[in-house]
């Protein structure tokens, strides 16, 4: 009985010390564990969907989109202009709207960039419209249309922004390169084992006008690839580089 009740003593001391903890945030506006709970639930939503906003497809008007979450949190459905029932059709009519006119503000971007690079030392075009500079050239074998690569990339867009990257992950990316984006499997194709070169890819030979996560629609994709080897198991392409499905 004694140790049960040293035992039954202990866990009210943790769950004491756990409801303590929780109220203590230093907020006027906290009062007690309610609204604790409900302020570290928000930031924690809060933050997931700025992660999530970040990588929708298309342009949002953020103070409508919350004005209007918020009533549709609370259950205001009489002054909601489109319905709950309504909303998911309206949805998908106007992000394919919205997807169309970001790929062709996005792909317009690209193509001004293209033609300003194209016209810097050291950079080549294709016929393809494929834009890459050497950084170092190896003298190893080159690989073919069905050959297991495996490298170092760095994928980042226009902004600089770091979409993908095997060098910040730490391992090398290995695949077969009739598994990648047009652009990679023309480009790589031009390398030897030991080259690292710089590719501007159009959104042709990307992702197009679906993009994906951080990369949005009609996006032109910059790459520093480094060109480690040829052969080996044949493993899954790189999301930066897998062909839209």
């Amino acid at each position: 009985m004694k140790k049960l009740s040293i035992l039954s003593m202990g866990v009210m001391l943790l769950l004491s010390v756990c409801f303590v903890s929780c109220n203590k945030t230093g907020k006027s506006s906290m009062k007690n564990s309610v609204d604790s709970l409900s302020y570290a639930y928000g930031v924690g939503m809060g933050f997931s969907m700025n992660q999530n906003l970040k990588e929708f497809p298309a342009d949002l008007n953020i103070d409508l989109f919350l004005k209007v979450f918020e009533k549709a949190l609370k259950g205001d459905t009489a002054n909601l202009a489109i319905k709950p029932n309504e909303a998911y059709m309206v949805f998908q009519r106007c992000l394919a709207v919205a997807q169309a006119d970001a790929a062709k503000k996005n792909k317009e971007k690209g193509t001004e960039f293209l033609k300003k690079n194209g016209k810097k030392a050291g950079v080549v075009t294709t016929a393809s419209g494929l834009q890459y500079e050497i950084l170092k050239q190896g003298n190893g074998p080159k690989p073919s249309d069905t050959s297991i690569v495996r490298v170092n990339y760095n994928g980042t867009l226009i902004d600089g922004t770091v979409f993908d990257s095997s060098i910040q992950r730490g391992t090398p990316a290995q695949f077969p390169l009739n598994q990648v984006i047009k652009g990679w499997s023309e480009g790589i194709k031009l390398m030897s084992v030991g080259s690292k070169y710089k590719f501007w890819i159009p959104a042709d030979l990307a992702y197009g006008e679906q993009g994906g996560g951080k990369i949005k629609p009609g996006s032109m994709l910059i790459f520093e690839v480094d060109l480690l080897g040829i052969g080996g198991s044949n493993a899954p392409a790189p999301a930066a580089a897998a062909p839209v499905k």
